[in-house]
């Protein structure tokens, strides 16, 4: 093979394989063993083994559909790994399994009511496993004739020779189902299913009589056996869908096209009782079954009390999703009111919990976790590199040491250079402020910005003694207090005559 050839061919396989890089894109599962132990290092986790030990007893209950209408808190310090856990317990279900992911921030910005932003994502959460039978044909193509008009005009027909390892057959097509072939690029050779009723042709894959033959494979092809029996038989099709969508196609203002544009406003709640009716039918009938997915809140604090009024009711509900929340706060206020509470979450929700903690990386842990994501960014990286951002991170934060990655390999790319080194990052650490040093540089600078909180708080505290870099400062303030209490003396008086003109009439 020429040397070009080789080149397309790469070209093509680095083509077919590029995929978004996004901050939990590496995570690919829980990374336990066959006994639900953790390992320490494991598809794109790092350390963590307690949480993740106990995240696998929640995968195991979630499977079993036995925490169904429960919640789950993940509970620790901000860069520890809550929604990489999350993620990963997604992974781990399978793309089966509807997974619901937002921010408890998300239902303010929404075009519908807080209630309605929830419902909607605990139906999403929600999986109806829909089971039919219908008649396929089922075998391999031996050959695929297309007999096209003299003319040019007019309906094309064509033959089809199908067989299984027990019998071969030859069926005549139509313009429709020659068109579906072609759409599918059939070949001789490929593993086909045809559904009778509709039409609709699937390609399964190559025979494994034709792996062998080199024009009609690549890289990705898939080899399969050929099937065994009768060509046209019986088979159960399994559709999964949520009842959120069930509810959109349901719904006469929206439609079926409400799906893919995104907007599907509020649903009436008459709708959604009559989806309820119907699928407990499908279930009584065994045409269906309900499938509990998962619902991930991440920053639960930010929910206010309506909210979790709502999530307190919804999870008593017999049709109720798994809700996985995260949060990085300790005591403080639940969001709507004056009353502190243990992560911002009221005491009756937190009864309904079970409380996964996370704790702080240690210096290697933080190396392993740089190490995977330089290699998900296709990052050369030193050893020494990557000790120092190790260290940077353990001083500053996870998140911060993994932006400087992508900005130390840019630099290093800028030099033409394969391997980023210590000097690539001291360069992008001098360039890019972390939140600690940018805290002292504003302290330091204060005087300089507009509305200082620092210099006007120890100007109330000691105002009979300013230091001399806020007393610029000082004597504005005075100056405005001074105009303030004029403007109300001013106000007093008019209030004074509006009350004796009054008495007087």
């Amino acid at each position: 093979m020429s040397a070009a050839a080789v080149a397309k061919v790469q070209e093509v396989r680095e083509i077919s394989r590029v995929e978004r890089i996004g901050a939990h894109s590496h995570i690919r599962g829980l990374g336990l063993d066959d006994n639900r132990e953790p390992r320490n290092v494991s598809q794109g986790l790092v350390g963590q083994l307690k949480a993740r030990k106990a995240m696998g007893v929640v995968l195991d209950m979630i499977k079993e559909e036995k925490i169904a209408g429960r919640s789950v808190l993940l509970a620790g310090e901000p860069g520890t790994g809550k929604t990489a856990i999350a993620m990963a317990l997604a992974q781990a279900l399978g793309s089966d399994t509807p997974f619901t992911c937002m921010s408890g921030s998300e239902i303010y910005s929404l075009e519908m009511s807080k209630t309605e932003a929830l419902t909607q994502a605990i139906r999403k959460s929600i999986g109806v496993r829909i089971k039919e039978e219908s008649e396929i044909i089922e075998g391999e193509v031996v050959e695929f004739q297309i007999e096209r008009p003299v003319t040019g005009t007019g309906s094309k027909v064509g033959k089809l020779t199908m067989r299984t390892t027990d019998m071969e057959t030859v069926y005549d097509l139509g313009n429709k189902m020659i068109e579906a072939l072609l759409k599918e690029k059939v070949l001789a050779g490929d593993v086909v299913t045809i559904d009778v009723a509709s039409g609709k042709v699937n390609k399964i894959g190559r025979s494994f009589t034709r792996s062998r033959d080199y024009d009609a494979s690549g890289p990705q092809t898939r080899f399969v056996q050929c099937p065994e029996g009768e060509l046209q038989k019986r088979k159960e099709v399994v559709h999964t869908v949520t009842l959120h969508e069930i509810d959109v196609i349901n719904s006469r203002t929206h439609g079926f096209l409400a799906l893919f544009s995104g907007d599907t406003g509020e649903i009436k709640s008459e709708v959604r009782d009559q989806i309820n009716c119907k699928v407990s039918e499908w279930r009584e009938e065994g045409k269906a079954e309900l499938l509990a997915g998962v619902l991930f809140i991440d920053e639960v604090h930010m929910l206010d009390i309506e909210c979790f009024s709502f999530l307190n009711r919804a999870l008593e509900n017999e049709i109720a999703p798994i809700v996985i929340t995260a949060t990085n706060r300790g005591v403080t206020n639940i969001r709507g009111t004056n009353y502190k509470s243990p992560h911002g979450v009221p005491l009756d929700l937190l009864d309904r919990m079970v409380i996964i903690m996370t704790q702080p990386y240690s210096e290697n842990e933080l190396e392993q976790i740089l190490k995977i994501r330089a290699e998900e960014e296709d990052c050369e990286i030193s050893k020494d590199a990557l000790s120092i951002l190790a260290k940077i991170s353990k001083s500053t934060s996870l998140r911060y040491g993994i932006q400087l990655i992508t900005t130390a390999h840019l630099v290093c790319r800028k030099r033409k250079a394969t391997e980023v080194t210590v000097d690539d990052v001291k360069k992008v650490y001098r360039l890019f402020l972390d939140e600690e040093r940018s805290t002292q540089l504003m302290k330091e600078y204060q005087k300089e910005y507009m509305f200082d909180h620092y210099a006007m708080t120890e100007l109330q505290q000691h105002p009979s003694n300013p230091s001399s870099s806020s007393w610029g400062l000082w004597s504005d303030y005075q100056n405005i207090q001074k105009h303030a209490d004029n403007e109300e003396d001013k106000l007093d008086d008019s209030m004074e005559v509006q009350n004796d003109s009054t008495s007087s009439t």
